[in-house]
């Protein structure tokens, strides 16, 4: 199933639900419209039962070149407020990635910059095609990397060369990024799509309560001490232990076959 929408594409095939930003011409920049688009079409796929991965990629040779910037009227300091759009669109956007009850993929098929970059951070796992980067462009406007974008690159780096990417705005090289654990695996451009299918397909036949659960603790460490990670994962643990996924697990090892998981 297909839905096309002005800025972006919605594509289910059984258990993976892919968004495609589909402004090539603009290098797949963000508009006031596409955010309201990718709010609906999040909310399609959280609707949809039968899906259990989602996949982001862009249309074209781009990924996300991050926000439209004609959309920008800078004649008036004084009136603008760059803070209004992110409370509105970006940050409510970032959040519900980093908590989406499926897991996420984004699919870096070319260049990621400003805030496209950081809209990939906020997904689960990154892929990367070779040709691909990641830009946190905003030094090179005057602007600070938003997007979660500060939040985000500390914890995957350090803090010492997540400073060194956004005061220098260089381009990362796909290479680098998974050398840096920012990706998790950049496949050469020509198996680009086969390979991010393959991994899509993997999680979308997976325990989908345990990976949620597991997003959930993970996401959880950072603000807990040892006592209370371990109460976290006590209670995960007891909710995922009556799932009829882990009962499945528990019989295909016993009858030596792989599991047939349902997601719950």
């Amino acid at each position: 199933m297909t839905t096309k929408y002005q800025n972006i594409r919605l594509e289910i095939a059984g258990s993976v639900a892919t968004i495609v930003l589909s402004r090539p011409k603009q290098l797949n920049a963000i508009s006031a419209g596409t955010h309201e688009e990718l709010r609906d079409a999040l909310d399609c796929v959280e609707n949809d039962k039968h899906v259990r991965c989602l996949v982001l990629t862009g249309e074209g040779r781009a990924f996300c070149s991050g926000q439209d910037l004609t959309e920008r009227n800078v004649s008036d300091r004084s009136k603008l407020d760059l803070g209004a759009s992110l409370e509105a669109n970006y940050n409510p956007l970032v959040r519900r990635l980093a908590a989406f009850p499926v897991p996420t993929i984004a699919a870096v098929n070319g260049p990621a910059a400003g805030a496209g970059a950081n809209i990939a951070l906020a997904c689960d796992i990154i892929l990367m095609a070779r040709s691909a980067y990641l830009q946190q462009a905003f030094a090179r406007i005057g602007l600070v990397p938003d997007a979660g974008g500060t939040w985000f690159l500390p914890r995957l780096v350090g803090l010492k060369l997540a400073l060194a990417m956004c005061l220098f705005a260089d381009r990362i090289p796909a290479e680098d990024c998974e050398r840096m654990g920012i990706a998790w695996k950049v496949f050469d451009d020509d198996l680009f799509a086969a390979e991010v299918a393959k991994h899509a397909a993997i999680l979308g036949a997976g325990p989908t309560l345990a990976y949620r659960l597991t997003k959930q603790a993970l996401m959880a460490s950072g603000m807990n001490d040892l006592p209370a990670q371990l109460d976290l994962e006590r209670d995960s643990q007891r909710q995922a232990g009556r799932s009829r996924d882990f009962m499945e697990g528990v019989m295909a090892f016993r009858e030596k076959r792989l599991p047939r998981f349902q997601g719950d």
